[in-house]
């Protein structure tokens, strides 16, 4: 069983920042030295933004993604998720809420191998004990959505690199999670793919969804609504974007999609 941890009275679900971090301290111990990762991070976001968080090798943004999607615990101070502390949750709970609330896109894809796209998309609906009939449907759209209905029968390694990262962002989509995690989403993929990817996300933010993307790059960042720049486990800067690369389709992309379902049939 589950267990639920209380949130702030004056919070609830749904209401408030979706993310808070109060005094949030992230210390390694490698048994000869203390390594300080994160000191003392105060910081929310709210729901629906779009948020870019940047860094060198070494800044602390590679810790912070790792609490935010509960891999990973802070030493001190609190972490609340839909304005619940996840700070001590045990290994149970992490499980659950990262099952119902984060939607996870990775630099890698991490697509099961020898599964098709939609057997994929499905996953993590699977674990929430959705309803085949329902978890086939709704990964169904959410393929459609990402433009890959025509292809929903493919192996990843039928698929571009670009279309593997549009099956793990509607796989991420599985459970309509509030939020929206990519660690360097672009990193494997080539410009056009890039700039692909980044208005997929684009497109959702206006939608609704809160994302949050961990870049080094300043053109996927630029994507972002916000740019918040870390370095030494700190915050170094924290500052609106108000120019886009574009707001509308990629150039192309209809041709793209297209084509991709011509060489399907």
């Amino acid at each position: 069983m589950v267990l639920r941890r209380k949130r702030p009275a004056h919070e609830t679900e749904g209401s408030g920042p979706l993310l808070k971090l109060e005094n949030l301290v992230k210390i390694y111990d490698t048994g000869a030295i203390k390594v300080l990762g994160l000191k003392k991070i105060n910081l929310t976001v709210d729901r629906g933004e779009f948020v870019a968080i940047m860094g060198h090798s070494g800044s602390g943004k590679s810790t912070l993604m790792n609490i935010l999607g509960c891999l990973d615990r802070p030493t001190l101070g609190h972490y609340y998720l839909d304005g619940v502390d996840v700070a001590e949750m045990t290994p149970d709970e992490l499980s659950d809420i990262r099952n119902r609330k984060i939607g996870f896109v990775f630099q890698s894809f991490n697509l099961i191998s020898r599964t098709s796209a939609l057997k994929n998309v499905e996953l993590p609906m699977t674990y929430a004990r959705v309803p085949k009939a329902k978890r086939v449907e709704r990964a169904h759209m959410l393929l459609e959505r990402v433009g890959l209905g025509a292809r929903q029968d493919h192996m990843p390694n039928e698929l571009s690199g670009g279309q593997r990262q549009r099956v793990a962002i509607a796989r991420a989509l599985a459970n309509q999670p509030p939020l929206i995690l990519a660690d360097e989403p672009t990193g494997n993929l080539d410009t056009v793919s890039s700039i692909e990817i980044m208005e997929l996300f684009r497109q959702l933010h206006k939608e609704g969804a809160t994302v949050v993307v961990v870049t080094h790059e300043e053109d996927i960042a630029a994507f972002a609504d916000r740019v918040i720049r870390f370095s030494d486990g700190q915050v170094q800067s924290d500052t609106l974007n108000t120019h886009h690369p574009g707001e509308g389709p990629v150039d192309g992309m209809e041709d793209i999609l297209e084509e991709e379902a011509e060489d399907a049939d």
